[in-house]
């Protein structure tokens, strides 16, 4: 990248990476276009002659829109530019980007790699057109990871597979007894028939993991913060991944430009860890007669 250059990134991208393209691509001279995560092959619409390069993210961070990727990446490509995707969802067990266009694939470690909320760590994965201009990028800036970092990513790396497998499967089971749920107005969770991208996911996917998100029909905040107070096997908690259960609310708008958030009710962030099922569905059971005791109150 170089100053003038123009970058087009998704409008459903995690929060630190809009930060990086506002405080510090803006910092060395490089514009940023936002799209609308459903674009699709429409996304050269947007591009401009000096536009070098696109980031996706699918599904999207908190609100879990799915991208075309591939044809995203095959318009990208055929206009000159490099496509960059955050992987960290589905990891590459579920997921494979550079079989899908994707030049550089972009793996929060810290998620389920390292598997216990306790490492720093970030991988990235080019294809030939890339590594080399990759290699020399880490070699300047200088980039390193600590030992024991590596130790505890390679210790996620073993159970990986066997760990995500369960993710997957007790976040499903809990995301379809949410969807009974008479308080819930809609899940947003890819593998999920009734998702917007169920499509793209089944076509694309080999799996999912623990993390999707809740709209609840309208209520007060209070009874929102009722429900969370409520539950004792979920954290608080934004680094998902780990073995525990995590649960918070959210709001998109201030983060959007490209879209409008407008979910049509409060909304939860849920990461389903390695608890048994039936345990998370009683703290949950507990949570909504919480909201609907906040509710009448």
């Amino acid at each position: 990248m170089h100053a003038g250059d123009r970058v087009v990134v998704t409008d459903s991208a995690y929060g630190p990476t809009r930060n990086f393209c506002e405080q510090i691509l803006t910092r060395l001279g490089v514009a940023t276009t936002y799209y609308n995560p459903l674009i699709g092959g429409a996304i050269g619409e947007l591009f401009r002659p000096n536009t070098r390069l696109v980031f996706a993210e699918s599904p999207g961070s908190l609100s879990f829109e799915m991208q075309d990727v591939a044809a995203i990446a095959k318009i990208a490509h055929a206009k000159g530019a490099i496509v960059l995707m955050d992987n960290t969802w589905a990891s590459p067990l579920y997921f494979r980007p550079l079989e899908h266009g994707v030049d550089l694939a972009i793996q929060a470690g810290t998620k389920y790699i390292g598997g216990h909320s306790d490492v720093m760590l970030g991988t990235v994965s080019a294809n030939a057109a890339t590594v080399a201009s990759l290699k020399n990028t880490i070699r300047l800036s200088g980039l390193c990871e600590g030992p024991d970092d590596v130790y505890l990513g390679l210790r996620g790396l073993r159970t990986l597979a066997v760990r995500l497998q369960r993710h997957y499967q007790s976040g499903l089971a809990v995301a379809r007894w949410l969807e009974r749920r008479p308080e819930v107005l809609r899940l947003l969770h890819p593998a999920l028939p009734s998702h917007p991208g169920h499509a793209i996911w089944k076509r694309d996917f080999t799996g999912a993991s623990g993390l999707f998100s809740m709209v609840l029909k309208p209520v007060p905040q209070k009874a929102v913060y009722a429900f969370l107070d409520t539950l004792e096997l979920f954290g608080i908690g934004a680094s998902w991944g780990g073995y525990e259960s995590l649960a918070i609310p959210f709001d998109c708008t201030p983060a959007r430009t490209a879209t409008r958030w407008q979910p049509g009710g409060p909304t939860v962030r849920f990461h389903i860890g390695l608890e048994d099922v039936e345990d998370l569905i009683a703290d949950l059971e507990s949570g909504f007669a919480a909201l609907a005791g906040a509710v009448r109150a």
